[in-house]
Protein backbone atom coordinates (compact mmCIF):
# COMPACT_ATOMS: atom_id res chain seq x y z
CA UNK A 1 0.00 0.00 0.00
CA UNK A 2 1.31 3.41 -1.01
CA UNK A 3 1.10 6.16 1.43
CA UNK A 4 0.50 9.73 0.29
CA UNK A 5 3.03 12.26 1.33
CA UNK A 6 1.81 15.50 2.77
CA UNK A 7 0.83 17.85 -0.10
CA UNK A 8 0.11 15.01 -2.58
CA UNK A 9 -3.39 14.94 -3.99
CA UNK A 10 -5.47 12.04 -5.14
CA UNK A 11 -6.20 11.85 -8.91
CA UNK A 12 -9.64 13.08 -9.89
CA UNK A 13 -11.87 11.03 -12.17
CA UNK A 14 -13.38 13.24 -14.91
CA UNK A 15 -16.03 12.63 -17.49
CA UNK A 16 -15.37 13.45 -21.17
CA UNK A 17 -18.16 15.56 -22.62
CA UNK A 18 -18.82 15.39 -26.36
CA UNK A 19 -19.53 18.38 -28.61
CA UNK A 20 -22.95 19.94 -28.42
CA UNK A 21 -25.18 19.49 -31.40
CA UNK A 22 -27.25 22.62 -30.88
CA UNK A 23 -26.58 25.03 -33.78
CA UNK A 24 -25.76 28.64 -33.04
CA UNK A 25 -28.64 31.06 -33.54
CA UNK A 26 -28.74 32.60 -37.03
CA UNK A 27 -27.66 36.23 -37.28
CA UNK A 28 -29.90 38.66 -39.12
CA UNK A 29 -28.74 39.61 -42.64
CA UNK A 30 -26.72 42.84 -42.65
CA UNK A 31 -28.63 45.86 -43.82
CA UNK A 32 -26.85 47.87 -46.53
CA UNK A 33 -26.71 51.48 -45.40
CA UNK A 34 -26.63 54.10 -48.13
CA UNK A 35 -23.49 56.21 -48.40
CA UNK A 36 -24.25 59.50 -46.62
CA UNK A 37 -22.53 61.47 -49.40
CA UNK A 38 -24.89 60.12 -52.08
CA UNK A 39 -28.66 60.08 -52.55
CA UNK A 40 -30.68 56.94 -53.19
CA UNK A 41 -30.32 57.61 -56.93
CA UNK A 42 -26.50 57.81 -56.70
CA UNK A 43 -26.23 61.61 -56.95
CA UNK A 44 -23.45 63.10 -54.77
CA UNK A 45 -24.41 65.70 -52.21
CA UNK A 46 -23.27 69.31 -52.53
CA UNK A 47 -21.12 68.99 -49.40
CA UNK A 48 -19.27 65.93 -50.71
CA UNK A 49 -18.55 67.63 -54.06
CA UNK A 50 -17.32 70.77 -52.30
CA UNK A 51 -15.09 68.71 -49.99
CA UNK A 52 -13.52 66.89 -52.94
CA UNK A 53 -12.85 70.16 -54.80
CA UNK A 54 -11.29 71.74 -51.70
CA UNK A 55 -9.11 68.67 -51.14
CA UNK A 56 -7.86 68.76 -54.74
CA UNK A 57 -7.14 72.49 -54.46
CA UNK A 58 -5.21 72.02 -51.20
CA UNK A 59 -3.23 69.17 -52.77
CA UNK A 60 -2.26 71.31 -55.77
CA UNK A 61 -1.22 74.22 -53.55
CA UNK A 62 0.90 71.86 -51.46
CA UNK A 63 2.52 70.38 -54.57
CA UNK A 64 3.41 73.89 -55.80
CA UNK A 65 4.98 74.75 -52.46
CA UNK A 66 7.02 71.54 -52.48
CA UNK A 67 8.17 72.26 -56.05
CA UNK A 68 9.22 75.76 -54.98
CA UNK A 69 6.80 77.51 -57.32
CA UNK A 70 4.43 78.91 -54.73
CA UNK A 71 4.85 81.66 -52.23
CA UNK A 72 7.12 84.67 -52.71
CA UNK A 73 8.92 83.52 -55.80
CA UNK A 74 7.30 83.19 -59.17
CA UNK A 75 8.45 81.26 -62.23
CA UNK A 76 10.27 84.23 -63.80
CA UNK A 77 12.44 84.79 -60.72
CA UNK A 78 13.31 81.09 -60.61
CA UNK A 79 14.31 81.19 -64.32
CA UNK A 80 16.55 84.19 -63.57
CA UNK A 81 18.19 82.34 -60.66
CA UNK A 82 18.90 79.33 -62.91
CA UNK A 83 20.37 81.57 -65.63
CA UNK A 84 22.57 83.36 -63.06
CA UNK A 85 23.78 80.04 -61.68
CA UNK A 86 24.61 78.74 -65.17
CA UNK A 87 26.53 81.95 -65.99
CA UNK A 88 28.48 81.72 -62.73
CA UNK A 89 29.34 78.07 -63.50
CA UNK A 90 30.62 79.00 -67.00
CA UNK A 91 32.68 81.88 -65.59
CA UNK A 92 34.23 79.59 -62.95
CA UNK A 93 35.07 76.97 -65.60
CA UNK A 94 36.71 79.63 -67.78
CA UNK A 95 38.74 80.83 -64.76
CA UNK A 96 39.92 77.28 -64.00
CA UNK A 97 40.93 76.76 -67.64
CA UNK A 98 42.90 80.05 -67.67
CA UNK A 99 44.66 79.02 -64.47
CA UNK A 100 45.68 75.71 -66.07
CA UNK A 101 46.97 77.49 -69.19
CA UNK A 102 44.51 75.99 -71.65
CA UNK A 103 43.19 79.27 -73.07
Amino acid sequence: MSRNKPGDQEPVDAEIVGETTTPAPALPAPVALPDPDYSEGGVPSFDSVRDRIEKRYETSVGAQEIAGLGGKEDLASLDKKIADRDKAAKDKLAEIRRAMGRE
